[in-house]
Protein backbone atom coordinates (compact mmCIF):
# COMPACT_ATOMS: atom_id res chain seq x y z
CA UNK A 1 0.00 0.00 0.00
CA UNK A 2 1.56 3.38 -0.94
CA UNK A 3 2.15 5.99 1.07
CA UNK A 4 -0.87 8.95 1.69
CA UNK A 5 -0.20 12.10 -0.56
CA UNK A 6 -2.54 15.28 -1.25
CA UNK A 7 -1.58 18.20 -3.84
CA UNK A 8 -0.26 21.35 -2.31
CA UNK A 9 0.84 24.81 -3.86
CA UNK A 10 4.46 25.82 -1.66
CA UNK A 11 6.78 28.83 -1.64
CA UNK A 12 9.98 27.81 -0.69
CA UNK A 13 10.85 31.28 1.28
CA UNK A 14 13.73 31.72 -1.03
CA UNK A 15 11.89 32.55 -4.57
CA UNK A 16 8.12 34.17 -5.44
CA UNK A 17 7.22 31.57 -7.70
CA UNK A 18 4.21 29.42 -6.53
CA UNK A 19 4.80 25.95 -7.00
CA UNK A 20 2.54 22.68 -7.32
CA UNK A 21 3.93 19.70 -5.47
CA UNK A 22 2.50 16.70 -3.71
CA UNK A 23 3.00 16.25 -0.22
CA UNK A 24 3.27 12.19 0.10
CA UNK A 25 3.69 10.80 3.87
CA UNK A 26 7.42 9.50 4.76
CA UNK A 27 6.90 7.47 8.22
CA UNK A 28 4.97 7.87 11.08
CA UNK A 29 5.85 11.60 11.91
CA UNK A 30 7.10 13.10 8.22
CA UNK A 31 6.47 14.16 5.04
CA UNK A 32 8.57 15.08 1.61
CA UNK A 33 7.36 17.25 -0.92
CA UNK A 34 7.29 16.26 -4.58
CA UNK A 35 7.28 18.53 -7.62
CA UNK A 36 9.25 20.16 -10.28
CA UNK A 37 12.00 22.29 -8.70
CA UNK A 38 10.76 21.18 -5.28
CA UNK A 39 13.47 20.62 -2.97
CA UNK A 40 13.28 16.82 -1.76
CA UNK A 41 13.32 17.17 1.73
CA UNK A 42 11.96 15.36 4.69
CA UNK A 43 10.30 17.46 7.04
CA UNK A 44 8.14 16.78 10.37
CA UNK A 45 4.94 17.31 10.72
CA UNK A 46 5.76 18.78 14.34
CA UNK A 47 7.55 21.57 12.74
CA UNK A 48 4.47 22.95 10.96
CA UNK A 49 3.09 25.97 12.08
CA UNK A 50 -0.44 26.80 11.30
CA UNK A 51 -1.96 29.65 9.39
CA UNK A 52 -5.54 30.49 10.25
CA UNK A 53 -8.73 29.05 8.33
CA UNK A 54 -9.58 30.10 4.50
CA UNK A 55 -12.51 28.85 3.40
CA UNK A 56 -12.09 24.98 2.64
CA UNK A 57 -8.15 25.96 2.48
CA UNK A 58 -5.56 24.98 5.01
CA UNK A 59 -2.11 26.96 4.96
CA UNK A 60 1.00 26.25 7.05
CA UNK A 61 4.27 27.57 7.60
CA UNK A 62 7.24 25.37 8.70
CA UNK A 63 9.05 26.58 11.81
CA UNK A 64 12.97 27.94 11.07
CA UNK A 65 11.89 28.57 7.79
CA UNK A 66 10.94 32.55 7.00
CA UNK A 67 8.46 32.43 3.81
CA UNK A 68 7.92 28.56 3.26
CA UNK A 69 4.22 27.89 2.90
CA UNK A 70 2.02 24.87 1.93
CA UNK A 71 -1.71 24.77 1.65
CA UNK A 72 -3.77 22.18 1.08
CA UNK A 73 -7.42 21.80 -0.97
CA UNK A 74 -10.03 19.94 0.65
CA UNK A 75 -10.99 17.10 0.89
CA UNK A 76 -7.34 16.52 3.14
CA UNK A 77 -6.73 12.43 3.34
CA UNK A 78 -7.40 11.62 6.53
CA UNK A 79 -4.28 10.09 7.37
CA UNK A 80 -2.78 13.10 6.42
CA UNK A 81 -5.44 15.57 8.48
CA UNK A 82 -4.58 13.77 11.44
CA UNK A 83 -0.83 14.30 11.50
CA UNK A 84 -1.60 18.06 10.54
CA UNK A 85 -1.51 21.07 13.61
CA UNK A 86 -5.35 22.21 14.57
CA UNK A 87 -6.31 25.34 12.66
CA UNK A 88 -5.30 28.74 14.89
CA UNK A 89 -7.93 30.82 15.88
CA UNK A 90 -7.84 34.94 16.18
CA UNK A 91 -9.45 34.93 19.35
CA UNK A 92 -7.54 32.26 20.82
CA UNK A 93 -8.45 31.38 24.87
CA UNK A 94 -10.59 34.33 24.64
CA UNK A 95 -12.70 32.61 22.06
CA UNK A 96 -12.84 29.45 24.32
CA UNK A 97 -13.68 30.89 27.73
CA UNK A 98 -15.88 33.45 25.84
CA UNK A 99 -15.14 37.47 26.04
CA UNK A 100 -17.28 38.01 29.59
CA UNK A 101 -15.66 34.99 31.40
CA UNK A 102 -11.73 35.96 29.93
CA UNK A 103 -12.59 39.73 30.89
CA UNK A 104 -13.39 38.58 34.57
CA UNK A 105 -10.47 36.42 34.74
CA UNK A 106 -8.50 39.16 33.65
CA UNK A 107 -9.85 41.71 35.73
CA UNK A 108 -8.92 38.95 39.01
CA UNK A 109 -4.87 38.93 37.83
CA UNK A 110 -5.18 42.47 37.30
CA UNK A 111 -6.25 43.18 40.93
CA UNK A 112 -3.59 40.40 42.37
CA UNK A 113 -0.70 41.85 40.60
CA UNK A 114 -2.06 45.28 42.05
CA UNK A 115 -2.09 43.45 45.42
CA UNK A 116 1.31 42.43 45.01
CA UNK A 117 2.74 45.36 43.78
CA UNK A 118 1.22 46.87 46.98
CA UNK A 119 2.59 44.58 49.19
CA UNK A 120 6.17 44.49 47.85
CA UNK A 121 7.42 47.54 49.17
CA UNK A 122 7.00 46.11 53.15
CA UNK A 123 8.34 42.76 52.16
CA UNK A 124 11.20 43.71 50.41
CA UNK A 125 12.07 46.53 53.59
CA UNK A 126 12.55 43.35 55.91
CA UNK A 127 14.87 41.59 53.38
CA UNK A 128 17.28 44.68 53.28
CA UNK A 129 20.58 44.59 55.18
CA UNK A 130 21.14 46.40 58.53
CA UNK A 131 24.07 47.53 56.88
CA UNK A 132 22.73 49.11 53.63
CA UNK A 133 20.26 50.88 55.49
CA UNK A 134 23.04 52.50 57.84
CA UNK A 135 24.92 53.24 54.64
CA UNK A 136 21.99 54.95 53.11
CA UNK A 137 20.84 56.97 56.19
CA UNK A 138 24.79 57.93 57.09
CA UNK A 139 24.52 59.89 53.70
CA UNK A 140 21.64 61.26 54.33
CA UNK A 141 22.10 62.04 57.19
CA UNK A 142 25.54 64.09 55.52
CA UNK A 143 22.61 65.52 52.89
CA UNK A 144 21.53 67.98 55.95
CA UNK A 145 24.93 69.53 55.59
CA UNK A 146 26.12 68.84 59.48
CA UNK A 147 25.34 66.38 61.96
CA UNK A 148 22.91 69.15 63.72
CA UNK A 149 22.66 71.67 66.38
CA UNK A 150 25.56 70.93 68.85
CA UNK A 151 24.98 73.09 72.12
CA UNK A 152 26.34 70.83 75.21
CA UNK A 153 23.84 71.56 77.56
CA UNK A 154 21.02 70.95 74.91
CA UNK A 155 22.82 67.76 73.64
CA UNK A 156 22.68 66.46 76.91
CA UNK A 157 19.10 67.23 77.55
CA UNK A 158 17.99 65.85 74.82
CA UNK A 159 19.74 62.37 75.04
CA UNK A 160 18.07 62.44 78.54
CA UNK A 161 15.21 62.66 76.93
CA UNK A 162 15.76 60.03 74.76
CA UNK A 163 16.95 57.13 77.25
CA UNK A 164 13.99 58.39 79.32
CA UNK A 165 11.74 57.26 76.78
CA UNK A 166 13.50 54.16 74.96
CA UNK A 167 16.03 53.00 77.61
CA UNK A 168 16.85 50.05 76.04
CA UNK A 169 18.61 51.30 72.82
CA UNK A 170 22.04 51.95 72.98
CA UNK A 171 21.78 52.34 69.24
CA UNK A 172 19.41 54.95 68.74
CA UNK A 173 20.85 58.23 66.95
CA UNK A 174 18.80 61.55 67.33
CA UNK A 175 19.84 65.22 65.96
CA UNK A 176 18.52 68.40 66.00
CA UNK A 177 18.56 70.78 62.86
CA UNK A 178 18.13 74.28 62.96
CA UNK A 179 15.58 74.59 60.37
CA UNK A 180 11.91 76.80 61.34
CA UNK A 181 9.65 73.85 60.20
CA UNK A 182 7.61 71.92 62.42
CA UNK A 183 8.80 68.27 61.70
CA UNK A 184 10.60 65.56 62.54
CA UNK A 185 12.22 62.60 59.89
CA UNK A 186 13.32 59.01 60.14
CA UNK A 187 15.91 58.31 57.63
CA UNK A 188 17.27 54.82 57.16
CA UNK A 189 19.54 52.81 59.99
CA UNK A 190 17.71 54.49 63.06
CA UNK A 191 18.64 57.87 62.52
CA UNK A 192 16.25 60.83 63.94
CA UNK A 193 16.27 64.06 62.79
CA UNK A 194 13.99 66.96 64.55
CA UNK A 195 13.78 70.38 63.34
CA UNK A 196 14.22 73.12 65.86
CA UNK A 197 11.23 74.62 64.82
CA UNK A 198 9.00 72.02 66.63
CA UNK A 199 11.18 72.44 69.02
CA UNK A 200 9.70 76.09 69.78
CA UNK A 201 6.20 74.94 68.89
CA UNK A 202 6.23 72.45 71.41
CA UNK A 203 4.58 73.59 74.78
CA UNK A 204 6.54 70.83 77.09
CA UNK A 205 8.82 67.97 76.56
CA UNK A 206 6.28 65.60 77.15
CA UNK A 207 5.17 66.74 73.48
CA UNK A 208 8.96 66.17 72.07
CA UNK A 209 8.85 63.00 73.67
CA UNK A 210 5.57 61.28 71.89
CA UNK A 211 6.55 62.97 68.78
CA UNK A 212 9.85 61.09 69.09
CA UNK A 213 8.51 57.95 70.80
CA UNK A 214 6.65 57.90 67.32
CA UNK A 215 9.78 58.44 65.30
CA UNK A 216 11.61 55.78 67.37
CA UNK A 217 8.33 53.24 65.95
CA UNK A 218 8.99 54.06 62.46
CA UNK A 219 12.29 53.17 62.94
CA UNK A 220 11.03 49.46 64.51
CA UNK A 221 9.02 49.04 62.12
CA UNK A 222 11.33 49.69 59.07
CA UNK A 223 8.38 52.13 57.71
CA UNK A 224 11.02 54.74 56.13
CA UNK A 225 12.41 51.48 53.71
CA UNK A 226 9.42 50.19 52.58
CA UNK A 227 8.40 54.04 52.16
CA UNK A 228 11.21 54.85 50.38
CA UNK A 229 11.32 51.67 48.25
CA UNK A 230 7.13 52.70 47.21
CA UNK A 231 7.99 56.21 46.78
CA UNK A 232 11.42 55.80 44.69
CA UNK A 233 11.70 52.26 43.99
CA UNK A 234 14.87 50.02 43.99
CA UNK A 235 17.27 52.43 42.35
CA UNK A 236 17.84 53.99 45.96
CA UNK A 237 19.36 50.93 47.09
CA UNK A 238 21.07 49.53 43.93
CA UNK A 239 22.58 52.36 42.05
CA UNK A 240 23.23 55.85 41.63
CA UNK A 241 23.09 57.04 45.45
CA UNK A 242 26.15 58.94 45.70
CA UNK A 243 24.80 61.32 42.90
CA UNK A 244 21.00 61.63 43.81
CA UNK A 245 20.88 61.61 47.81
CA UNK A 246 19.58 64.93 47.73
CA UNK A 247 16.68 63.96 45.82
CA UNK A 248 16.25 61.01 47.54
CA UNK A 249 16.17 62.82 50.92
CA UNK A 250 13.52 65.25 49.42
CA UNK A 251 11.55 62.91 48.37
CA UNK A 252 11.46 61.29 51.89
CA UNK A 253 10.97 64.81 53.70
CA UNK A 254 7.66 64.82 51.54
CA UNK A 255 6.67 61.49 51.62
CA UNK A 256 3.91 60.77 53.75
CA UNK A 257 3.61 56.79 55.60
CA UNK A 258 0.59 54.48 55.32
CA UNK A 259 -2.50 54.87 57.54
CA UNK A 260 -0.93 51.36 58.79
CA UNK A 261 2.38 52.54 59.96
CA UNK A 262 1.45 56.24 61.32
CA UNK A 263 -0.99 53.69 63.91
CA UNK A 264 1.93 51.15 64.41
CA UNK A 265 3.74 54.15 65.37
CA UNK A 266 1.87 55.97 67.58
CA UNK A 267 0.57 52.79 69.70
CA UNK A 268 4.98 52.20 69.90
CA UNK A 269 5.36 55.66 71.38
CA UNK A 270 2.15 55.02 73.73
CA UNK A 271 3.72 52.11 74.94
CA UNK A 272 7.44 54.14 75.26
CA UNK A 273 5.30 56.78 76.75
CA UNK A 274 3.42 54.98 79.47
CA UNK A 275 6.60 52.73 80.50
CA UNK A 276 8.51 55.94 80.94
CA UNK A 277 5.46 57.06 83.12
CA UNK A 278 5.15 59.93 80.54
CA UNK A 279 1.52 61.34 80.47
CA UNK A 280 0.63 61.01 76.88
CA UNK A 281 -1.95 63.99 77.01
CA UNK A 282 0.66 66.62 75.98
CA UNK A 283 1.35 64.65 72.48
CA UNK A 284 -2.67 64.19 71.99
CA UNK A 285 -2.98 68.23 72.62
CA UNK A 286 0.08 68.77 70.29
CA UNK A 287 -1.29 66.48 67.66
CA UNK A 288 -4.52 68.21 67.93
CA UNK A 289 -3.05 72.09 67.05
CA UNK A 290 -1.46 70.96 64.21
CA UNK A 291 -4.56 68.84 62.97
CA UNK A 292 -6.36 72.39 63.40
CA UNK A 293 -3.39 73.98 61.61
CA UNK A 294 -3.98 71.52 58.11
CA UNK A 295 -5.64 75.30 56.46
CA UNK A 296 -2.59 77.45 58.38
CA UNK A 297 0.92 78.22 58.43
CA UNK A 298 3.40 76.84 56.21
CA UNK A 299 5.49 76.24 59.70
CA UNK A 300 2.57 73.51 60.37
CA UNK A 301 2.48 72.31 57.17
CA UNK A 302 5.37 70.87 56.82
CA UNK A 303 5.09 68.21 59.71
CA UNK A 304 1.15 67.51 58.17
CA UNK A 305 2.91 66.40 55.24
CA UNK A 306 4.58 63.73 56.43
CA UNK A 307 2.41 62.59 59.28
CA UNK A 308 -1.33 63.09 58.33
CA UNK A 309 -3.35 63.81 61.50
CA UNK A 310 -6.83 63.09 62.69
CA UNK A 311 -8.99 63.93 64.96
CA UNK A 312 -8.72 59.98 66.04
CA UNK A 313 -5.45 59.95 65.96
CA UNK A 314 -4.79 62.41 68.81
CA UNK A 315 -7.86 61.04 70.51
CA UNK A 316 -5.92 57.48 70.34
CA UNK A 317 -3.18 58.98 72.80
CA UNK A 318 -5.51 61.31 74.77
CA UNK A 319 -7.49 57.74 75.52
CA UNK A 320 -4.53 55.87 76.48
CA UNK A 321 -3.70 58.42 79.95
CA UNK A 322 -4.12 56.62 83.25
CA UNK A 323 -5.73 57.97 85.74
CA UNK A 324 -3.39 56.75 88.65
CA UNK A 325 -0.33 56.47 86.53
CA UNK A 326 1.72 59.06 88.39
CA UNK A 327 3.20 60.40 85.57
CA UNK A 328 6.40 62.85 85.92
CA UNK A 329 7.45 65.68 82.99
CA UNK A 330 9.97 64.08 80.45
CA UNK A 331 12.84 67.10 81.46
CA UNK A 332 13.24 69.26 84.54
CA UNK A 333 12.22 72.80 83.80
CA UNK A 334 16.01 73.32 83.66
CA UNK A 335 16.50 70.78 80.71
CA UNK A 336 13.61 71.88 78.77
CA UNK A 337 15.24 75.36 78.46
CA UNK A 338 18.37 73.90 77.58
CA UNK A 339 16.73 71.31 74.88
CA UNK A 340 15.11 74.68 73.38
CA UNK A 341 18.53 76.26 72.96
CA UNK A 342 20.13 73.27 71.53
CA UNK A 343 20.55 75.22 68.49
CA UNK A 344 22.01 78.40 70.31
CA UNK A 345 24.83 80.31 68.29
CA UNK A 346 23.40 78.31 65.00
CA UNK A 347 22.71 79.79 62.27
CA UNK A 348 20.21 79.54 59.52
CA UNK A 349 22.82 79.24 56.54
CA UNK A 350 23.05 75.15 56.32
CA UNK A 351 23.47 73.98 53.09
CA UNK A 352 20.87 71.92 51.29
CA UNK A 353 21.85 70.12 48.47
CA UNK A 354 18.67 69.25 46.43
Amino acid sequence: MSDPSAEVWHYDGRSALRRSARLTVDGDDGFRLVGDGVSDERHAFAALTPADADGDRRSFGLRGRPGWRIGLAAPVPPEIAARLPGAQRYGGWIDRLGLWRAAAISAMLAAVAVAIVLQTPALLARLIPTSVEQRLGEVMVGDFGRTGCGDPAGTAALARLAQRIDPDDPTRDIHVVKLPMVNAVTLPGGRIVVFDGLLQAARSPDEVAGVIGHEIGHVRGRDVMESLLRQLGLSVLLGGMEGHVGGYTNALLATAYSRGAEARADGYAIRLLDEAHVSPRPTAAFFARLAKAQAGTERMFAYLASHPLSDARAARFRTSAKADAGYTPALDPADWQALRGICRGETDRIEWRF
